[in-house]
């Protein structure tokens, strides 16, 4: 098993923002709109560099995603940021219609997703985004990992057309990713070959799934990790290559238990390949206010966690 360290911690939202200071020096057609949470959303390099590429809309979400399908008639590469709370359950009308149902190329980038902003709580800690933003039709859903695939992630975005979802949080988390890397969107990334168990991760749990591939190695369980940074469109290819060499699976995902990353594999298997799967994940319940420690740790998001889903998937399948 290829082991993975690191020397650095930071959040993914400052991946989006050193993302978005590359875009506005290589694409002159990007501009970011934000819901008045610049410092929030790292945008501050951004605004500096080019002033007038930037739109302060003020606490309006749904006007700012107006604003974006506007703008991309005119040729513009619209980044609309707030929390993803906001993002998504506030607006999913405007996303819906103005956005997905006319494929306008806008980019809806999301911070402080899932439970680990922390001490906000429930009110702010949206659990359903992935599964809101999955279900329109054409929208791109992408979740990264750490620091630097946030950074290639959002460049990458830039030149795909079409709309995306791309998610990112609060917390600081180990970078343990290539700086130099080539995002490719829906291809999924082999973090960790194994033959016992295929652990599917997104989003802060790839770190938490390497942890557990470590520890159940220490048990003589050989784990295959994958992160699956791009939820929609699915590389059900690399999950169905998986699941045929190791007949079970864990799902691991900071979000809703229902709707996320583990209905989409679940979907692939019922379809193509039949296998036991294990969900981690929250389970159909609201978030509350504590450190994101302590609520991956009661929420049953840590790589403890995972290690015993693995142990169950692998029981089911004997």
């Amino acid at each position: 098993m290829k082991k993975y360290t690191f020397t650095e911690k930071k959040d993914t939202r400052s991946g989006f923002g050193a993302g978005m200071q590359v875009l506005g020096q290589q694409n002159p057609n990007v501009v970011a709109l934000c819901a008045d949470l610049v410092g929030s959303l790292k945008l501050d390099a951004f605004i500096k560099e080019n002033p007038e590429r930037f739109f302060q809309c003020g606490i309006s979400e749904a006007n700012m995603i107006g604003l974006s399908a506007g703008l991309t008639i005119g040729g513009k590469i619209p980044f609309a940021t707030t929390f993803a709370n906001f993002a998504t359950g506030r607006v999913y009308d405007q996303i819906r219609q103005s956005v997905a149902y006319s494929g306008k190329n806008v980019k809806i980038c999301a911070s402080h997703a899932g439970l680990t902003l922390g001490e906000d709580g429930a009110t702010h800690q949206i659990l359903e985004d992935i599964g809101m933003m999955k279900m329109l039709p054409g929208m791109t859903v992408i979740n990264p990992c750490d620091y630097n695939q946030t950074k290639a992630a959002t460049i990458a975005i830039a030149d795909y057309e079409g709309p995306v979802y791309l998610r990112f949080g609060r917390p600081v988390i180990p970078i343990f990713t290539d700086p130099d890397q080539k995002f490719e969107i829906g291809k999924a990334w082999m973090v960790n070959e194994g033959t016992d168990v295929s652990i599917f991760a997104t989003g802060h749990l790839v770190w938490e799934a390497i942890q557990a591939g470590e520890q159940l190695e220490a048990e003589g369980i050989s784990a295959e990790i994958i992160n699956i940074h791009t939820i929609k469109p699915l590389d059900e290819e690399a999950i169905l290559k998986s699941v045929a060499k190791t007949g079970c699976v864990v799902t691991a995902e900071e979000h809703n238990r229902l709707g996320g990353l583990g209905d989409s594999v679940a979907q692939v298997l019922v379809k193509k390949h039949l296998a036991p799967q294990e969900y981690v994940a929250v389970d159909d319940s609201f978030g509350e206010s504590g450190t994101p420690a302590q609520l991956m740790e009661k929420y049953g998001l840590s790589a403890k966690d995972i290690v015993a889903a693995a142990k169950r998937a692998i029981e089911r399948k004997k």
